[in-house]
């Protein structure tokens, strides 16, 4: 995919009157917990983590996966119930806090909270704005969830719809197993005007009733701040790693934000990725190619490509806040 510079893509130019955002856990969702063996390089198949079910269970260990599907199946394994049952999980709480989702980058030391479905609920709503003030993320195995209801937005007022709930169903099309970007496209795709169907699960409870959360801003879910982390990719075996440096922290926030002008989606793994792309490439046709390499599903837009080089050489240079 070299770039010509003088031949920009047409019909993909920036859309910032999205109806929702997109923000993804992560393509490949990171395993955390506990480590139990050692955190060398080969021995990512090996690290058992600790876990329990968000609303109480006893504390269970996983080990042995090289993915996000993996994950899902050995935690759900350790305590007898179906991987899809699993919405999301949190780390070193079983709050529904989305400040402490399990993403990209997962300290050894973390220890893995699940929380499982729940109670059904429906909704019909007259989509009287363009923008419903929904923020979607997904486990990247196949649950696409709420991540943020904005204050004061439609889907404020609509109290019954919470943070965490998982959207099984849109005007009775199933989208149980679809990916964060392609719920908020067919979110973002109804008329204004007209009503629509929600099909929700909430997580399930413990015995307290927790306040309805509007959930976290994107600038607090950070990356792990533990020296050493695993993590899980989209394609490959697990590793373990060190901690990304300041500068690429810095790039990888920069080009999350880019992807949302360009493709209304939010995604920190997939920007931590692209961010790996470029960190040894010369000029931004060699990244273009790297990227076309390892993402070649996407269908990056020329000018997007350009930014998120720009992004990358801002942050090398210290010119990123």
């Amino acid at each position: 995919m070299p770039l010509g510079l003088g031949n920009k893509k047409k019909g993909k130019a920036k859309d910032t009157s999205k109806l929702v955002d997109s923000e993804a856990v992560a393509p490949a969702a990171t395993p955390p917990g506990t480590a139990v063996a050692p955190a060398g390089a080969g021995s990512a198949s090996r690290l058992q983590f600790h876990a329990q079910l968000a609303h109480g269970s006893p504390t269970g260990r996983v080990e042995g996966f090289g993915n996000a599907r993996e994950l899902y199946a050995k935690v759900a394994e350790a305590f007898g119930i179906a991987p899809a049952e699993i919405m999301f999980c949190t780390l070193n709480t079983h709050k529904v806090d989305m400040d402490k989702l399990l993403g990209a980058q997962i300290g050894l030391e973390d220890f893995i909270f699940a929380h499982i479905k729940g109670k059904r609920k429906e909704v019909e709503v007259l989509k009287s704005d363009d923008m419903l003030g929904l923020t979607v993320t997904d486990n990247g195995a196949g649950c696409a969830f709420i991540k943020r209801i904005k204050e004061g937005s439609l889907m404020d007022q609509i109290k019954i719809i919470c943070v965490g709930d998982h959207i099984e169903s849109i005007n009775g099309k199933d989208v149980s197993d679809c990916r964060h970007y392609e719920v908020a496209k067919m979110l973002k795709d109804l008329e204004k005007g007209q009503m629509f169907k929600l099909q929700l699960i909430e997580p399930r409870k413990a015995f307290e009733i927790e306040p309805r959360s509007t959930g976290g801003t994107l600038t607090a879910a950070k990356i792990s701040r533990g020296r050493e982390t695993l993590r899980l990719r989209t394609k490959g075996p697990a590793t373990v790693e060190e901690m990304p440096s300041e500068v690429e922290e810095k790039a990888i926030k920069k080009v999350d934000e880019l992807l949302e002008t360009y493709m209304g989606i939010r995604d920190i793994e997939l920007a931590a990725t692209m961010v790996e792309a470029g960190r040894d490439k010369k000029n931004p046709d060699e990244f273009a190619v790297a990227l076309d390499e390892t993402l070649g599903d996407f269908a990056f837009p020329d000018e997007f490509v350009f930014d998120v080089w720009g992004a990358i050489g801002d942050a090398k240079q210290g010119r990123l806040e």
